[in-house]
């Protein structure tokens, strides 16, 4: 199928090195692999390599899979004949780059039985050569790619007929699942330089999740260096054999024993973070009593009298991601017992802090369901202007977003933000919140006013809409009473709500405004609005927000809305953007059959209507 080439000169380059991303003084012999790949025998470090007509061969496997197969017994034969050529070296194949790339994207198709195989090979007759394995920066992701393959035991056992049930069942975790407890073992022994290892801890990470029975995203899917867009990867759940059931709780114990190092070093807090993220998803009662042992050990260690050591690890780069997922997962009496044991009095201060500020905005999210919430409110109310001027805005965001969602405390939040961009007095003010809030300038900085009195500057366009600040008005718009805002909203000329509706940002403000409105509210914006539907319909965000505003308008109100633009249709027609509204908004219909587009938008207005009430 595929053959090594004989004549393919031995010249893997070996210049080209991954960047190491940390160094913990646990992994020598991966400094030393220097060298030409092409150079079979010993590398610096006395290790033995993989040899250049194997790298070649790895190098065309790894092209031959791109082209896919035509079918199953072309896939299977394939994979058959590559892991044959594996055999007996597999722990070279998985540390040199090239085998080590070729094995993650070989073991997805081989069966869980023949993943069993090459990872019993890597594993050694006792699982002794796990460690090193897996603590080396190619082969760790090898190990990593074998251990998730088990959330397909039950596959390999449902595609069989079953011959003998009682022996088919003993057999569906097989080799693989031996080899996964064989390898849980030798991370249990090891423990302590595993989860402080930059590979090792990954293993240990993905392990977590295959023992409990969720996995995520392979790892090698996301491009190095590239910025998670997402902070929560989608896990799936998939059911575990019985014996992972009690390995989990041996491993989660065997971790326990090391809390010290979660709190002191980054790469160990993130295998916590992991182990009581899947626990919290898998077995709750196990994560409350992870949650619960962690903050024991966190309070009681050493510090001055009278000051809680928590506040301590709040502000430390570690230990605060730490504490941001214990927040997160945490129930309402571990939530009450840390405000009121370690935090009372010190949330100003901690939301002041450059890294500590990060704990408080989980705080204030997590709270936002229990009473607790209020206590906390009032006590960051008092510092929010010194909070704006640190510049630490998530934290004035999420007090009012959890404002929003717990319906508690609006008014007083609506109130001390127009307080602190200097519009609450006098009145007249009041209007000119929304400007201020988007661009999160004080009244004198946007207006360029040096005076304590003085009416609207309107010659000052709309501008320095920033992120936060849109976050900022889109929880605002959640709140019960929206006046200042929607009447701040009115008083835009129509060049600013142009602005607005084309801005990044300010789209989401201006659709999260129109789209709670009343359709009395709604009908009042759209008035001014009015002239400038046809350029929002050519705008790559302007066309979302006329979209999102058709979806919530009134069917006299999309009579409007489509009377406006029908008479530019062949502009609209031949936009990029705008002709996705034409279609839309079925403005052909509109045109030549005026009396069915009618019955067509009254039938969905009435599914609209019908729908919210039963939601409501």
């Amino acid at each position: 199928m595929l053959a090594k080439a004989e004549e393919r000169k031995p010249q893997k380059g070996g210049g080209k090195k991954r960047r190491h991303p940390g160094d913990d003084g646990k992994g020598e012999e991966k400094k030393k692999r220097g060298g030409e790949d092409g150079e079979k025998g010993q590398g610096d470090s006395g290790k033995k390599r993989l040899d250049a007509l194997s790298v070649g061969y790895f190098r065309r496997v790894g092209e031959r899979l791109s082209e896919g197969f035509e079918d199953n017994e072309e896939r299977e034969m394939f994979v058959e004949n590559v892991l044959s050529e594996v055999k007996g070296k597999a722990m070279l194949v998985a540390m040199d780059r090239t085998g080590s790339i070729t094995l993650q994207r070989l073991l997805p198709l081989s069966s869980p039985e023949q993943v069993g195989e090459v990872l019993a090979e890597l594993g050694g007759e006792s699982g002794s050569e796990f460690k090193a394995v897996s603590c080396d920066r190619c082969g760790g992701h090898v190990v990593e790619s074998a251990v998730r393959q088990m959330s397909r035991w039950m596959e390999s056992s449902q595609k069989e007929p079953p011959a003998t049930a009682g022996e088919e069942e003993e057999e569906e975790g097989g080799v693989l699942e031996a080899q996964v407890l064989s390898l849980s073992q030798v991370v249990r022994d090891n423990t302590a330089e595993f989860i402080r290892h930059v590979h090792g801890s990954h293993v240990i990470r993905t392990l977590l999740h295959v023992l409990s029975g969720c996995v995520g995203p392979p790892r090698s899917e996301s491009r190095p260096g590239a910025k998670e867009r997402s902070a929560a990867p989608q896990l799936t759940d998939f059911e575990i054999p019985t014996s992972f059931w009690y390995e989990l709780k041996s491993l989660t114990e065997t971790l326990m024993e090391n809390v010290n190092l979660s709190v002191t070093d980054a790469v160990a807090s993130a295998v916590f973070q992991t182990m009581l993220t899947v626990c919290h998803r898998k077995r709750p009662k196990l994560c409350k009593q992870l949650l619960r042992r962690i903050m024991e050990y966190m309070t009681s260690r050493g510090a001055a009298p009278g000051v809680s050591p928590l506040l301590v690890f709040l502000k430390d780069q570690a230990s605060s991601h730490l504490i941001e997922t214990i927040i997160q997962l945490s129930h309402k009496s571990l939530l009450r017992d840390l405000y009121k044991n370690h935090l009372k009095g010190q949330l100003v201060d901690l939301a002041l802090h450059p890294i500590a500020n990060f704990p408080i905005q989980r705080l204030t999210a997590a709270s936002a369901k229990y009473k607790v919430f209020l206590r906390l409110f009032d006590e960051l109310v008092q510092g929010v202007e010194a909070i704006l001027a640190a510049g630490h805005m998530g934290v004035i965001v999420q007090l009012a977003e959890s404002c929003a969602e717990s319906e508690e405390k609006q008014d007083e939040m609506m109130q001390c933000l127009l307080r602190a961009f200097h519009c609450a007095e006098p009145g007249s003010r009041h209007i000119t919140c929304l400007p201020l809030f988007m661009s999160l300038l004080t009244y004198e900085v946007y207006y360029h006013s040096d005076t304590a009195e003085g009416s609207k500057q309107t010659e000052v366009p709309l501008s320095s809409i920033c992120y936060h600040g849109s976050r900022l008005v889109q929880a605002l718009a959640k709140f019960k009473e929206r006046s200042h805002l929607l009447s701040s909203l009115r008083t835009l000329n129509p060049a600013d709500l142009l602005t607005l509706a084309s801005d990044p940002a300010g789209s989401h403000v201006l659709q999260a405004l129109i789209t709670t409105s009343s359709d009395k509210g709604r009908g009042k914006i759209l008035k001014r609005m009015e002239g400038l539907y046809v350029q929002m319909a050519c705008s790559r965000l302007g066309s979302r927000v006329l979209e999102a505003i058709w979806n919530s308008a009134s069917v006299s109100q999309r009579q409007s809305i489509a009377q406006e633009l029908v008479p530019s249709e062949s502009q609209l027609r031949s936009d990029q953007f705008a002709r996705h509204v034409w279609a839309k908004f079925a403005l052909s219909h509109f045109v030549h059959r005026r009396a069915h587009w009618q019955e067509i938008q009254t039938g969905e207005s009435k599914k609209r209507k019908l729908f919210s009430d039963i939601l409501e």
